[in-house]
């Protein structure tokens, strides 16, 4: 475990008197749950959304993967059941939402950086619980494939993989922006990396793959360098976490998995921290997505 875990890991389960974020705010607020889920279509997978809301009862959720435009998004499926929701979509493709039992204030779509940018992969968007308000980035990362190299193995101009890179660059930029302001952060969704080897079942086949390649990540290491820690990793450790499992060669069944749907969270949002898990059993269910929900509980 990279040595800025083990420092967060101090933070968030040392006593107060430890830590001065935990001693000027020595009493959380109510929990809330909030949770990531690439949806993989939000029509096709309108069945498995509503089933995993009404049994895991999320007060906000960033989904990823929605394929739809704001204009055609099924709206009344999440509105019915009491939830805001905001969305930033694209036709078929791509697409984010925030749906959220709180009001959701300041919301921004988009990734900064590039103008000519119209993939739809990014927004932004502030709750505020008892005591404290959180700024919430929900991501849909490129995932980079095929990886098309020049001959000196740099990345290709205009390939997929030059644009994975290229894209982390923005975030990494956006993020120092937001971690400046000091307020408490949490950034989720589908990230499209596999950060360690433990991350996979089968490490070794994805060596070359977008997800995996060590340029992919360095550029997420730096990242968390930010100041940012793994949600899931405060509270678990070890092999056999995944949240995505392949369609195909019964991967689900045999648990040849990969862990690459993420909540990072800053030092003042790792101070909140009370649990975080991953819904596995979501993907038993019918017609359900290929990835699983990851949740985080905060005490805000």
């Amino acid at each position: 475990m990279h040595i800025l875990h083990h420092v967060f890991a101090r933070l968030t389960l040392a006593p107060c008197a430890a830590n001065w974020h935990c001693r000027a705010n020595s009493k959380l607020g109510s929990a809330m749950k909030i949770a990531s889920f690439n949806i993989n279509g939000i029509k096709a997978r309108a069945g498995a959304l509503t089933r995993w809301l009404d049994d895991a009862q999320p007060d906000l959720a960033v989904l990823q993967e929605i394929k739809s435009t704001d204009e055609t998004f099924p709206r009344e499926v999440i509105e019915d059941r009491g939830y805001n929701l905001e969305t930033h979509g694209q036709k078929g493709f791509n697409g984010v939402a925030i749906l959220s039992k709180a009001p959701l204030e300041d919301v921004t779509r988009g990734l900064p950086g590039d103008d000519e940018d119209t993939q739809a992969r990014w927004i932004e968007a502030t709750v505020t619980g008892e005591r404290h308000a959180l700024r919430i980035c929900g991501l849909y990362l490129p995932n980079g494939n095929p990886v098309e190299l020049n001959d000196d193995g740099t990345p290709r101009a205009g390939g997929k993989y030059a644009y994975k890179l290229a894209w982390m660059e923005r975030m990494e930029s956006r993020l120092r922006a937001l971690m400046a302001q000091e307020i408490p952060l949490l950034v989720t969704g589908d990230f499209n990396i596999i950060p360690q080897a433990e991350d996979a079942a089968r490490p070794d086949v994805w060596r070359e793959d977008a997800l995996f390649r060590l340029p992919s990540r360095a550029a997420f290491r730096r990242v968390l360098n930010l100041g940012f820690a793994d949600a899931f990793r405060l509270r678990h450790a070890g092999p056999g976490h995944y949240t995505f499992w392949d369609y195909q060669a019964r991967a689900f069944e045999r648990n040849d998995g990969i862990r690459i749907d993420h909540v990072l969270l800053n030092a003042y949002a790792a101070d909140l921290l009370q649990d975080c898990r991953i819904d596995t059993d979501v993907r038993a269910g019918e017609k359900p997505s290929d990835h699983v929900p990851i949740w985080a509980q905060l005490g805000l």
